[in-house]
């Protein structure tokens, strides 16, 4: 948790900024981590862009895919069907130095992300609900349940009395399921 930059740096109390992506590299060249997962969520804005949301005026087939049942295969479904399927040749730890990476932000490149002085961050918090939710679920399922939910918030933010949209980023280069 840090303030951002206007080019999505974290600031740190000295006033510094440095590149999310350093500290990421930084930390995987460590060699007690290699061939593990590496996991950074990033509550810091990473810009000052405020998304003010669509409101609704979907066209009817986008409304009814909005409602459609979770049964049907997202992406990471699909990746997952990929990476267990039977025959597919085993990853081996430390093949590169971008491997096995989660990074989590709190908003979109070049946008704003919201806390409350009080109850604290939209994104921990509803983070911490779904995983204890499902303590042993697949963290990629996870997070991607925790971005719907902080999509469908309308957030006030301190600035402005208008409403507003936050949409997480998760990038990810891990090789195999990460269960909690």
């Amino acid at each position: 948790m840090a303030h951002g930059g206007p080019q999505g740096q974290l600031l740190g109390a000295d006033g510094q900024g440095v590149q999310p992506e350093m500290l990421v590299q930084e930390l995987s060249c460590c060699r007690a981590l290699q061939g593990r997962p590496k996991i950074f969520l990033l509550q810091a804005c990473r810009g000052g862009n405020r998304d003010p949301g669509v409101r609704p005026r979907a066209l009817p087939w986008y409304r009814r895919w909005l409602r459609a049942p979770p049964a049907l295969p997202t992406q990471a479904d699909v990746l997952q069907i990929h990476v267990d399927a039977p025959g597919s040749p085993p990853s081996t730890p430390g093949s590169s130095s971008q491997a096995d990476i989660l990074t989590v932000y709190a908003a979109a490149e070049g946008c704003v992300a919201y806390r409350d002085e009080e109850k604290g961050s939209d994104f921990v918090q509803t983070l911490v609900e779904v995983v204890r939710a499902n303590p042993g679920g697949d963290l990629i399922e996870l997070l991607t349940e925790v971005n719907r939910r902080i999509c469908e918030l309308d957030v006030l933010g301190p600035d402005s009395d208008e409403l507003r949209k936050v949409c997480l980023e998760i990038r990810s280069s891990l090789r195999r399921r990460l269960c909690l």
